[in-house]
């Protein structure tokens, strides 16, 4: 691809990185692909971001951009066809307090929930319940709303609705099961809208001298 474009390093199933390109789609914005997987880190990735984390995005002018939000706030600062900012304009404190809530407390119990082998002495059962009251206060909003902020999709569904995605997918059939309609609905409608089957879409990861293809595939 052109050396105009920015590059972008992602990992498929990261929550973090599907948030960033659901927002580079929304925007328009081309970016060059660097599939990667994370036990194998490209050293140019490494190089300009040495957290080691996805995604990250680096500019023509080598400006690098290595955390989702921020990576989402640039491309819809960008370009915002579908007003994905408007709420905040609004609501700015309620929003960042539900996405706050959802990158800390409830990711940390997400991790623990479902990587319990990771941390010492972690019930898994206990971590699970901790996200469910997550769980319950989003229900609470959309049982009046299709989205989280009203009747359409914007900044704080995309910014949350992957985690909601791994959550559920850790259980499947206790997540169904639970009475939390509003949830279940909404992350349904996410996960099967052409949105996000395309930002879903698998690429070979990447290595030095590979072609990058074109996010959001044309």
């Amino acid at each position: 691809m052109s050396d105009d474009f920015p590059v972008l390093y992602s990992f498929r199933r990261c929550p973090y990185a599907m948030r960033a390109r659901l927002a580079i789609a929304a925007a328009g914005q081309t970016c060059a692909l660097r599939e990667v997987v994370l036990r194998n880190k490209p050293p140019e990735m490494i190089a300009v971001s040495p957290k080691g984390t996805v995604p990250v995005v680096v500019l023509p002018d080598t400006e690098v951009i290595e955390e989702s939000l921020e990576i989402m706030r640039w491309a819809l600062g960008r370009h915002d066809p579908e007003g994905w900012l408007v709420p905040w304009d609004h609501d700015r404190d309620d929003i960042d307090a539900l996405i706050t809530e959802n990158d800390g407390p409830f990711k940390d119990a997400l991790d623990r929930y479902k990587y319990p082998t990771r941390y010492e002495n972690t019930d898994p059962l206990h971590h699970r319940s901790q996200g469910e009251a997550f769980l319950n206060k989003l229900n609470a909003r959309l049982l009046n709303t299709t989205y989280l902020c009203g009747n359409d999709f914007t900044f704080a569904d995309a910014a949350i609705s992957p985690f909601i995605r791994q959550f559920a997918n850790t259980d499947r059939e206790w997540f169904d099961a639970l009475d939390l309609s509003g949830v279940q609905r909404w992350l349904q409608n996410i996960l099967q809208s052409d949105r996000f089957l395309r930002v879903m879409e698998k690429y070979p990861a990447w290595e030095s001298g590979m072609d990058e293809p074109e996010f959001p595939p044309a």
